[in-house]
């Protein structure tokens, strides 16, 4: 592979990270009691819980909901970034990282 080939491969890669940074994914648990937002870099943007879907005698549930929301939003963030950047992967192995 040409040093241009290589430039021009990393600018590649730049530019699926920088899409990746504005990428968010909503994830909603509980018929919509917990929402998980979170950018394609696995970075929690917004943690939202409606009120009038939770029972406040069992936060057990709740509690629940939350980790599922956001190990769910993390799965997915995970899958779209190995998606976007698939092509890639033999190449950088080439250039060493």
């Amino acid at each position: 592979m040409s040093r241009f080939d290589q430039a021009k491969m990393l600018m590649q890669v730049k530019k699926v990270q920088k899409e990746l940074q504005k990428l968010t994914i909503t994830v909603e648990q509980g018929d919509g009691a917990v929402r998980v937002e979170i950018t394609g870099e696995q970075k929690i943007k917004k943690v939202h819980i409606d009120p009038t879907r939770i029972d406040v005698e069992d936060i057990t549930e709740l509690e629940r909901w939350i980790e599922d929301a956001v190990k769910d939003a993390i799965n997915e963030s995970q899958r779209i970034a190995a998606e976007k950047m698939q092509p890639f992967m033999g190449m950088l192995g080439n250039l060493g990282m």
